[in-house]
């Protein structure tokens, strides 16, 4: 479900029009999360780290309202829900794009997440059967402590959907930590909004 935005009464509706004109509308930050609580608590429910602090970054999603919104021939809607299209890597060195819906009940929510996996890894299929706006665009590059990222984009493919990739989680000195980047379309948040996704974030890594 999802509600249009009436564009003429919002408080953005200059910065949609001014960053909605842009061939790159795009701009992003990388930073650092302490994730020291959150990677012993996936430890001691015994439970996939990507996938514990995934639900968590689709909780925070969720509820920040500009993180909801998304551009559809030309007009902004506020989705209900925003669900996941991660990249889930393959034994092979490839990888295939997946589709996790985002339920509140976490055990649910990794039950599905495990099926789609699980599915993913059995077939050599790029693209998910079922995808859609309402997603994040999420990647996992467990490999890199990256300081920075970029994103290959197709100018031609309308496209709104934040982006969210996770580097190599590090250690120094007991804390663990690991970089996220996030990209979201500037006719539709600003640093402000990445910010409180930050935040919201990283509370939830640190008490649930």
């Amino acid at each position: 479900m999802k509600t249009i935005v009436e564009i003429d009464k919002w408080n953005r509706k200059e910065h949609f029009l001014f960053f909605s004109k842009f061939e790159e509308p795009f701009f992003g930050v990388t930073v650092k999360v302490d994730c020291t609580k959150a990677y012993s608590s996936a430890k001691e429910k015994n439970v996939s780290f990507f996938l514990y602090y995934l639900y968590r970054a689709l909780k925070a999603v969720n509820e920040i309202e500009n993180f909801r919104y998304r551009i559809i021939e030309n007009k902004v809607y506020d989705f209900d829900k925003i669900n996941a299209s991660p990249t889930i890597s393959r034994p092979n060195g490839t990888f295939g794009f997946a589709y996790m819906d985002y339920f509140e009940d976490e055990k649910m929510f990794y039950e599905k997440a495990m099926q789609e996996i699980d599915n993913v890894k059995s077939t050599n299929n790029l693209l998910p059967a079922v995808s859609g706006e309402n997603v994040i665009h999420f990647s996992a590059i467990p490999w890199i402590d990256f300081t920075s990222i970029s994103h290959a984009r197709s100018f031609s493919h309308p496209d709104s959907c934040p982006k969210i990739s996770f580097g190599k989680m590090t250690e120094n000195k007991e804390k663990k930590e690991m970089s996220i980047s996030v990209h979201g379309h500037h006719a539709l948040m600003d640093g402000y909004h990445i910010g409180l996704f930050i935040d919201k974030f990283q509370h939830l890594l640190n008490n649930e």
